[in-house]
């Protein structure tokens, strides 16, 4: 999305007088849509439109006199190249909140607008108590005052929604729906509304293309304790196929039919369970304005979801080996071509995204490739563009950070690696990096262990010589779905969702300094069973890894790692070249054997 500083600037202004007419102080604009999904389509990207801030998570409060943007550890470098310093201040939200900053903004009788679409109640109930402890008012605002002098806001997207059939899901629709109602019955709950894109294609066994690299439909679903289930979508993107694929017990009515169903809902005095965390707060207040009785729990298919089936299990461990020879292909070119000097950020990205179009079953990249040479890797969430391409060498560090979209299994994987010489403090840097992933990826732990208690194993090697990462070590990933995926999660973050088989999950320590380089090492692990002895009797599990990719052997300072992460290494690469050897192009075979070869 083109942006300028005289944009941001214009934009601002227009909002407060926008703001002005409606008796308001200020406005939230978080990152956010109706569906409360990470992944929006172009036209809910109010935030970006208005700051320029690109990046997939983050929060601005603009008042009449000042204006902050918030966003997490990713983002702190990014948010300073993307929005007008000269407008918005930026904020780190670990160390600040946007409830922490505006408990020092507010003025008694001031009026902060937020739009009720676009944020869960949990969000909205802080947000009160901040405003009642200044005596400020939270007002909902409808029309939101940003789509207002948004003029040429995008199209909402009319992507036809298609069957995800058996072959790759492993479990039907009529199963899972009828599994999650036995659930409900046994609780008392009459229905449970789904908001969340991801829930309602995993539920339905459906797949959309509304958003960017993530195959959603963007749309809202109801399932009944019997396994019936209303979808409530465009009929735009409704075919016959899709049509016989949901089946008698599946109504699809226009999006416009959700707000009477809610209604419908507190008419017949129901109790309906609603996600507070992934459902807006706008969904609550229409229910309980019903008379609806709602329970608050969470999207109850959520836990089921991250635990793949065998079926999507297999399917991710084939996704992850034809993902491995096309990343492969890419650095066997990589090591060929840049050395000539010829190479950008920019052609490296597109060369390695063809590669992977090349693959049986791709259908999209998973996110947009992180192509990132020199100081630019120290950007977390760096996005090389024609304005700020980077030739790549000699003596840089080259962080490339991508994924793939396929039919049977969703890739994300980063590598560094050294174009020319290194210095002795990078090989350093790294070499602790993948201590810190084979720390993890060899870890095995008692039924029960969440992801924080996980997260130190790969911080402990920069910790010896104070020096951390600023973003979470592990992410869940989907089934061709969300590259980024709840509720598992491996990061400093309290989190009360244990890890259990089933379960894919990236790992992904790194090291970044500002200005220089940056360092990340990441394969996707898949939770499992440990088979090993143990003295108790309690279940204990590990991570099979599912990335096959080798690691750059430049960087690795050998008098650093234990004959025991030597082994790790060399046991994983010989695992690497034997899945490969027959996947990849003859050109990268001699590579592959160099890149595999064993530490000594």
């Amino acid at each position: 999305m083109p942006r300028t500083i005289h944009q941001s600037e214009q934009r601002v202004r227009q909002l407060r007088s926008q703001l002005a007419q409606q008796g308001l102080s200020g406005f939230i604009i978080p990152h956010a849509d109706e569906y409360q999904n990470e992944y929006l389509p172009p036209c809910a990207e109010r935030l970006a439109w208005v700051s320029g801030f690109m990046g997939s998570a983050g929060t601005a409060v603009v008042l009449q006199h000042q204006a902050a943007i918030f966003v997490d550890g990713r983002y702190v470098l990014q948010v300073r190249h993307q929005v007008d310093l000269q407008i918005f201040e930026p904020q780190h939200s670990a160390e600040t909140s946007v409830d922490e900053w505006l408990s020092t903004i507010l003025k008694p009788g001031d009026k902060l607008g937020y739009d009720p679409r676009l944020h869960t109640p949990k969000e909205i109930k802080k947000l009160h108590q901040v405003c009642a402890h200044n005596k400020a008012a939270l007002v909902p605002s409808q029309p939101n005052p940003v789509d207002v002098i948004w003029t040429d806001r995008p199209q909402i997207p009319q992507a036809l929604v298609v069957p995800h059939v058996a072959e790759y899901v492993g479990k039907s629709s009529e199963e899972k729906r009828h599994a999650l109602a036995q659930k409900l019955q046994s609780d008392g709950i009459h229905v449970v509304v789904l908001t969340a894109p991801d829930s309602i294609a995993w539920l339905l066994n459906i797949r959309g293309g509304d958003v960017a690299h993530t195959p959603l439909p963007l749309c809202f679903a109801c399932l009944r304790s019997d396994g019936s289930a209303s979808l409530f979508i465009d009929p735009k993107k409704v075919t016959v196929e899709l049509q016989d694929h949901l089946g008698p017990e599946v109504v699809v009515a226009s999006v416009e039919g959700f707000e009477s169903a809610l209604e419908q809902m507190g008419r017949d005095q129901c109790r309906v369970l609603c996600d507070p965390q992934r459902t807006a707060s706008l969904v609550f207040d229409q229910l309980e304005k019903a008379g609806a009785e709602v329970v608050e729990g969470e999207d109850p298919c959520v836990l089921p979801k991250a635990c793949k089936n065998s079926v999507e299990i297999a399917g991710s461990q084939e996704a992850h080996k034809r993902d491995g020879a096309a990343v492969c292909d890419f650095l066997a070119w990589v090591a060929k071509e840049a050395p000539l000097g010829t190479l950008t950020e920019v052609s490296a990205q597109d060369y390695l995204d063809s590669c992977r179009q090349q693959q049986v079953l791709w259908k999209d990249l998973s996110f947009p490739t992180i192509s990132a040479g020199g100081p630019h890797g120290a950007i977390v969430h760096y996005r090389a563009t024609e304005e700020m391409n980077q030739s790549l060498g000699p003596d840089m560090l080259y962080l490339v950070d991508s994924g793939g979209q396929y039919l049977d299994g969703t890739t994300d994987i980063t590598r560094t690696v050294a174009i020319g010489t290194s210095t002795s403090e990078q090989r350093d840097r790294y070499t602790r990096v993948l201590q810190g992933h084979i720390a993890l990826a060899t870890a095995t732990f008692p039924k029960g262990t969440t992801g924080t208690q996980l997260d130190t194993l790969a911080r402990h090697p920069l910790w010896e010589v104070g020096l951390d990462y600023d973003h979470g070590t592990g992410h869940g990933v989907g089934s061709y779905l969300g590259v980024h995926e709840g509720p598992q999660r491996i990061s400093k973050a309290p989190s009360s969702v244990a890890l259990v088989p089933g379960m894919i999950i990236s790992n992904e320590p790194g090291y970044y300094k500002a200005g220089e380089y940056g360092i990340r090492l990441e394969n996707l692990v898949l939770v499992v069973p440990d088979k090993s002895p143990h003295a108790s009797d309690r279940e204990w599990f590990g991570f099979e890894t599912l990335t096959v990719v080798p690691f750059d052997q430049s960087l690795i300072d050998l008098s650093l790692l234990t004959l025991k992460e030597i082994n790790w290494v060399n046991a994983y690469h010989v695992r690497v070249r034997e899945t490969l050897a027959p996947l990849i192009k003859p050109a990268t075979k001699s590579w592959l054997q160099d890149a595999t070869a064993p530490l000594h």
